[in-house]
C-alpha cells in the first residue's frame, strides 16, 4: 500500500516566471503576481461619424474590420446608419503577431460584396504601453483614408495600446486566439466569467394540526395527511393517528429554498379514501417573502392558514370560495444552518446562511491558473482531434470560469482570482473542461462539456504567505480504466490576516451551532444536499454564459454517495491503514513479551518499574513522547499540497467490471445476467460483513453473560472471583499489584505455555445468544 505512485501520476514542482519577474522584497509588485504576464495589443473601436454613403439609397450599413497579419476581427454591422457606435474591444496576442502594421478598415455590408469605405493605419512600434492602475487610454478621432492614402470624408474613434491580461478590457475583448469563433452568443460562451451561487436557506415547515375539515364521505373516519410542495421538492406527513376532522401531526418537514424566492410554498390537506386514491380537502399557497427568518433556536410564532376549496353549489351556476377549514403551522427560514451543497469532507464554505452570523474573514486565497499541458483530444477534428479547454474554480459561493482557449492541447490562461477565507479547514476545487458548445460542434442540441480532470487543495495543508507552483495531473476514471488527461499548472497562495484568529478557528465547531442544537438526521442531510445541488446547477445554468449542469455536478461531486466496489475497497484499506499503527504497537509489545531483544525488554522493565513507583510521571511521559515524535517528524513534513492519489483510490487496480458497475445508471440499465452476477457478488461480500458483525455481537454478549446467570456455574465462579479480588486488592498496595501483573505479562518465554490462558479459556466458554438465532 505504501509504494509510490507511477511517475506520470505524481505532483511536480515548477518554477514559472510569475508577474513578469518584478520583485520588490518578498512581494511581487504586479496585481497579477501569481501568473505569467501575457502581452496583448488592444484595439477599442468606439464609434464613427460622417461616413460617406455607398448605397443607391444614400446610406450605408457600416462595420469595422480590425486586421493584424493573418488575424482579423469584425464588429457587428448597423443598418442604414452613418454615425454608428460599436464600443467593441479586440485583443491580439503579442506572441502570435506576424505583422508590423495594424489596419482598421470601415466597410459597408452588402449582399454580394462588402464595399470599402475607408481605413486607418498604425505602426506597431509607435503604439503606447499601458499597465493598470494607469487610467484607461482616451480614444481619439482618426480621419479615414482611401486605398491610395488620401484623406476622405468620415472619422473613426479608436484607442490602441499595448497591455497585459490585467487590463480591464481583457475579459470582454474579442481574442485573436479565438478567431474561429464569431457572433455575440458564441463569443459570450468562451469569455471568462465570475458566478455567485444563489443564497440557499433551509425552510422548516412544522405542521401542527388542522380544524374543521370537510371530507366528502361524512360516514367514515378520514385518513388525513398533509402534502407540501416547493418547486421540484415534495414531502408529506404521516397519516394523522387521530382519525377525525380535527387531525394532529406536529411533524417537521425540511426544504431548500433559494433567493430570490420565485415559487410559493403549496400545501394540500388530503384524505386517503382508497389505497391509490387521495381526495384534496383544501389547499393554500404561502409566498416565502413573508415567512419569518430565524437565526437561532428560539421558536417563531405559529399561524393559522385558511384552506381554500372550490365547491360547485347545486342550483347556482357560479363558484364560490369557502374558507371553512384551516391549518395550524409554524413556518420559518432557518438562517442559523449552513446549507450543504458539497460533501462535508471537502466543503469550501461552512458559514451559516444569515450574514449577521458570519465571523470576520481570516485571510485571502489567491489562485493563478497558468496553463495546461499534454491535454488529450476531446472532440474529433481532422485526423488528430481537438480540445477547447477552460477551467472552473469553486470556493465558497464564488465560482470562476476562465476563457476558452480554442483548439489547443497546451492552453495558456494566466488568469488570477481571489477569495476571502473564513475557515482554514476548507477545500478549493479546480476543474478543467472541454467546451462542447462552439460553432461547428454537435448540432443535435445534446452536446455536453466533457470533463478533463479535477484538483482539490485543502487550505489547512498550505503554509501561509508561501506561493505554491505545481503541475497537477488531471486524472479521470473511465469505464475502461484510469486515464491521465494532461496536467494543469497552478500557483496558489494563502495569506493570513490574523494568525490569532486562525488559531482560534481550530477550537470552534466545524458547522454553525444550529447543526448541534437542533441536528438534522443523516437521511435529511442527504436529501437536502441533493436538492441544494439541483437548485445550484439549475440557477447557474440559467446565467449568461451558462455554467452547465454537468460542470456544476462534477465540481460538487454529486454521485459520490453511490455504491462502488472500488471505493469500498479503498475505504477498507484506509481503515486498515488507520489501525496499522495499533497493530504495529501490538506486534512490538509481543516481541517485548517474548524477549526477542533482551536489552529492549530489560529497558522496558526499568521504565515500567519507574512509572509504577512514580505514577504521577505517566501522563507527562506520554505527552513528552508525543511531543518528541511530532518534532522528529517535522523534518519530513509534506512540502507539497495534497493531490489525487491513485493508489489510495484503488483506481489503478480496479477490475473493468467493477468500473462498469460504478458508471452504471440508477436504476441499472445493464442486462439481467450481469445484474444477477453483481447481486451474487454483493451477497457474498455482505455475507462476510455479516459474519464479522455476528462475531463482534458474540463477544459483547459473552461480556454481558458474566453477571446475567445465563450460565449459573460460570457466573458463580466470576462472582466469587470478584469477591476474592476485592479483598486482595483492598489489603494489597496497588503498586505491588501493578508490579506483579506487569512482571507476569512480561515474563520470559521459558515460563510461558503455548496453550491459551485461564481467563481466555473461561471467557470463550461463556454463552452467547447465537444458539437462539433462527
Amino acid at each position: 500500500m505504501q509504494r509510490p505512485p507511477p511517475e506520470e501520476f505524481v505532483l511536480k514542482e515548477t518554477n514559472p516566471h510569475l508577474g513578469g519577474g518584478k520583485i520588490t522584497g518578498d512581494k511581487l509588485t504586479s496585481t497579477y503576481d501569481l501568473v505569467e504576464q501575457m502581452q496583448y495589443l488592444y484595439v477599442r473601436v468606439v464609434k464613427a461619424r460622417d461616413l460617406p454613403a455607398k448605397d443607391v439609397t444614400g446610406s450605408c450599413d457600416p462595420y469595422v474590420e480590425v486586421k493584424l497579419g493573418n488575424y482579423r476581427g469584425t464588429t457587428r454591422h448597423f443598418e442604414k446608419k452613418t454615425n454608428p457606435e460599436w464600443n467593441q474591444v479586440f485583443a491580439f496576442s503579442k506572441e502570435r503577431i506576424q505583422s508590423s502594421v495594424l489596419e482598421v478598415t470601415v466597410k459597408d455590408k452588402d449582399v454580394v460584396k462588402d464595399d470599402f469605405i475607408g481605413r486607418v493605419w498604425f505602426d506597431l512600434n509607435e503604439i503606447p504601453k499601458r499597465v493598470p492602475p494607469d487610467s484607461p487610454l482616451a480614444p481619439q478621432w482618426y480621419r479615414l483614408e482611401d486605398k491610395k492614402g488620401d484623406k476622405i470624408k468620415g472619422e473613426l474613434m479608436l484607442a490602441v495600446w499595448m497591455g497585459t491580461q490585467a487590463d480591464e478590457a481583457f475579459p470582454e475583448a474579442w481574442h485573436s486566439d479565438a478567431a474561429a469563433v464569431s457572433g455575440i452568443d458564441s463569443l459570450a460562451n468562451i469569455r471568462s466569467k465570475v458566478y455567485l451561487s444563489p443564497k440557499l436557506w433551509y425552510l422548516r415547515v412544522n405542521v401542527i394540526e388542522a380544524q374543521d375539515l370537510q371530507p366528502t364521505d361524512k360516514g367514515r373516519y378520514p385518513e388525513v395527511f398533509v402534502k407540501v410542495i416547493l418547486g421540484n421538492q415534495a414531502l408529506r406527513t404521516r397519516i394523522s393517528p387521530g382519525r377525525s376532522i380535527n387531525p394532529m401531526w406536529n411533524e417537521d418537514l425540511m426544504f431548500v429554498a433559494a433567493e430570490p424566492f420565485e415559487e410559493p410554498l403549496i400545501l394540500s390537506v388530503e384524505d386517503r379514501v382508497a389505497p391509490n386514491k387521495d381526495e384534496v380537502l383544501g389547499r393554500c399557497a404561502i409566498p416565502l417573502q413573508f415567512v419569518d427568518r430565524r437565526l437561532d433556536h428560539r421558536p417563531v410564532n405559529t399561524r393559522w392558514f385558511n384552506l381554500e376549496k372550490h365547491v360547485v353549489i347545486e342550483g347556482e351556476k357560479k363558484k364560490e370560495v369557502k374558507f371553512a377549514s384551516r391549518i395550524h403551522m409554524r413556518i420559518c427560514l432557518e438562517g442559523g444552518y449552513h446549507v450543504l451543497d458539497e460533501s462535508t469532507h471537502y466543503s469550501s464554505d461552512l458559514r451559516p446562511t444569515a450574514k449577521q452570523l458570519w465571523k470576520q474573514s481570516i485571510g485571502v486565497l489567491e489562485l493563478g491558473i497558468l496553463n495546461a499541458q499534454g491535454l488529450m483530444p476531446m472532440k474529433p477534428k481532422d485526423s488528430r482531434g481537438t480540445t477547447d479547454a477552460y477551467c472552473v474554480a469553486k470556493y465558497g459561493q464564488k465560482w470562476v470560469r476562465t476563457r476558452t482557449i480554442i483548439d489547443s492541447f497546451m492552453p495558456k490562461w494566466n488568469e488570477q482570482y481571489t477569495w476571502e477565507v473564513f475557515d482554514p479547514c476548507t477545500v478549493i476545487t479546480i476543474g478543467v473542461f472541454d467546451n462542447g458548445h462552439l460553432p461547428g460542434g454537435d448540432k443535435s442540441g445534446t452536446a455536453k462539456d466533457s470533463r478533463i480532470g479535477k484538483v482539490r487543495i485543502r487550505l489547512s495543508t498550505l503554509e501561509t504567505d508561501r506561493v505554491y507552483t505545481h503541475s497537477y495531473p488531471l486524472l479521470v476514471l473511465h469505464p475502461n480504466g484510469l486515464k491521465k488527461m494532461g496536467e494543469i499548472h497552478l500557483a496558489v497562495r494563502f495569506t493570513c490576516s490574523s494568525l490569532l484568529n486562525m488559531m482560534h478557528m481550530y477550537s470552534q465547531p466545524l458547522l454553525p451551532k444550529m447543526h448541534y442544537l437542533h441536528p438534522l438526521t443523516v437521511s435529511q442531510l442527504d436529501s437536502l444536499r441533493h436538492q441544494a445541488t439541483q437548485i445550484v446547477s439549475m440557477r447557474l445554468s440559467r446565467a449568461e454564459p451558462p455554467l452547465r449542469k454537468e460542470v456544476v455536478e462534477y465540481m460538487l461531486d454529486v454521485g459520490s454517495h453511490m455504491w462502488s466496489m472500488r471505493r469500498s475497497k479503498a475505504n477498507f484499506f484506509r481503515i486498515m491503514g488507520v489501525f496499522s499503527g495499533i497493530i504495529a504497537v501490538g506486534k512490538w509489545f509481543d516481541q517485548i513479551c517474548n524477549w526477542r531483544n533482551p536489552i529492549t525488554t530489560v529497558l522496558i522493565h526499568i521504565l515500567f518499574i519507574i512509572l509504577v513507583l512514580y505514577p504521577e510521571l505517566i501522563l507527562p511521559t506520554i505527552f513528552l513522547y508525543l511531543f518528541l515524535i511530532g518534532v522528529w517528524y517535522y523534518r519530513w513534513r509534506p512540502r507539497q499540497p495534497p493531490h489525487m492519489d491513485t493508489r489510495l483510490s484503488h483506481a489503478e487496480s480496479a477490475h473493468p467490471d467493477e468500473l462498469d458497475e460504478e458508471f452504471d445508471t440508477f436504476p441499472t440499465s445493464r442486462p439481467s445476467d450481469i445484474v444477477r452476477m453483481r447481486y451474487d457478488r454483493l451477497r457474498s461480500i455482505a455475507g462476510r460483513i455479516q459474519t464479522v458483525v455476528g462475531d463482534l455481537a458474540t463477544q459483547g454478549e459473552r461480556l454481558q453473560s458474566l453477571l446475567s446467570w445465563r450460565d449459573p456455574r460460570a457466573t458463580a465462579l466470576f462472582v466469587i472471583f470478584c469477591l476474592v479480588a476485592a479483598i486482595v486488592l483492598y489489603v494489597t498496595p496497588f503498586q505491588v499489584v501493578a508490579l506483579l501483573t506487569g512482571f507476569y505479562v512480561l515474563r520470559h518465554p521459558r515460563f510461558r505455555h503455548k496453550l491459551p490462558s485461564v481467563p481466555l479459556n473461561f471467557f470463550r466458554r461463556l454463552p452467547a445468544r447465537t444458539d437462539c438465532m433462527l
